[in-house]
């Protein structure tokens, strides 16, 4: 594993504490924020921003880096590197990548499911984002139970949500959508295959409400966070609430996002809804949920260099201020999933930190755990230098 910066103090940047943006110092050690001490290594920091490091709740980019193309997989090591660096150079210090457990099969079915997170145990060591999995639970796998579970406990998987894509799948046959041609494809099926399996699983529907209550009393005992993706109106999260599935992901709709407040559910929406300004599927805009108070925390989804430029989008259009958009990624998304050791910068806590150019809003530098997992432009000549210093001191 790297080793975490010892001890480095950051002074004279703009520091996002507090919820108030305002001058002042950092100390490091051991990959801690902590106290000032006196013969720290000092890096000047005037003209940067220093802000809690991004904690992205729901991504799936990394299934572009593992198979750019479907026909194309990569190595999983090599996949894991790439969305490593990508999460870092936009200033993500903890991410949980969504991993589907399917009936589709393939790359989204349970299988792959372990063995991807085999892959991630056995390279975490030289991974410097905290890399996490959420387990993508399609309601219908009814006879997967016993192994869902013991890979929670096999791997201390923190984070489920349930979705159910078959409706999806009945409408793109229905319509003869071009869609369900290359869906088919990336499991190695043809489109007569698919449907037939489509059916078949709607088919264990009578099973699912006993199924996912089962998984609920599980999760409770083991403590993993839990909720529900697209929920489409507020009776589908009423259900979701009252089996303990929580957190609401991706609301479809008005109604669901307000239920959800109305349970005190936390609702999470992405952030390339608020940069592109609306959902790419066609689903409620995430601009007005925010303004009306029912969003907590955004998430990269499949992108994230969006997360960043969200906070900056927010507070530019004056929905909110730039401290409270910034806390939609990173201290409300620890406070979801009670991580009280993150998502803020004050002593004691980690020293995860995403830190942009004042002038260019470009990231520069990302600290995760103490450890350098980005660097860039003028910060990593700025650290070159004060380095070099160091050593002619020393000398």
């Amino acid at each position: 594993m790297a080793p975490s910066v010892l001890h480095l103090g950051l002074s004279g940047a703009t520091i996002l504490r507090d919820g108030r943006m305002e001058r002042g110092d950092i100390a490091i050690e051991h990959g801690r924020i902590t106290d000032e001490v006196v013969g720290k290594h000092k890096l000047d920091m005037r003209g940067y921003d220093i802000l809690p490091g991004i904690i992205d709740l729901h991504g799936d980019a990394f299934e572009h880096h593992i198979a750019p193309r479907p026909s194309a997989p990569f190595p999983l090591a090599i996949g894991l590197a790439a969305t490593d660096r990508d999460a870092a150079a936009s200033g993500v210090t903890t991410a949980w990548m969504a991993q589907c457990w399917s009936w589709e099969g393939g790359t989204r079915g349970p299988d792959f499911a372990e063995t991807f997170l085999d892959a991630l145990e056995a390279h975490r060591s030289s991974i410097l984002t905290d890399l996490k999995v959420q387990i993508r639970c399609e309601t219908h796998t009814v006879d997967t139970q016993d192994q869902l579970i013991a890979l929670i406990r096999k791997y201390g998987i923190d984070y489920v949500i349930f979705n159910n894509h078959l409706d999806e799948a009945l409408e793109m046959a229905r319509t003869n959508d071009p869609g369900l041609v290359k869906w088919a494809a990336r499991t190695g099926r043809s489109v007569d295959e698919h449907s037939a399996l489509v059916k078949a699983t709607l088919d264990l529907g009578s099973q699912v409400p006993r199924y996912l209550c089962n998984l609920a009393t599980a999760f409770d005992n083991l403590g993993v966070r839990y909720g529900s993706h697209d929920d489409t109106d507020g009776s589908t999260r009423e259900y979701y609430a009252m089996i303990g599935a929580k957190i609401c992901e991706f609301p479809t709709h008005y109604s669901a996002a307000s239920s959800a407040k109305a349970w005190r559910d936390p609702v999470v929406m992405g952030a390339p809804n608020v940069v592109r300004g609306g959902s790419q599927s066609g689903n409620i805009p995430a601009v007005p949920l925010i303004k009306d108070g029912l969003c907590d925390a955004l998430v990269s989804d499949y992108h994230y260099p969006s997360l960043p430029q969200a906070a900056f989008a927010l507070s530019d259009a004056g929905v909110m201020t730039f401290a409270d958009s910034w806390a939609l990624l990173s201290e409300n998304p620890a406070r979801i999933m009670g991580r009280e050791d993150r998502g803020r910068i004050a002593c004691g806590l980690r020293a995860d930190l995403t830190i942009i150019n004042s002038a260019t809003r470009q990231i520069e530098g990302t600290m995760a755990n103490g450890r350098w997992s980005y660097l860039a432009g003028g910060l990593a000549h700025r650290l070159t230098e004060t380095g070099a210093e160091m050593r002619l001191a020393a000398e």
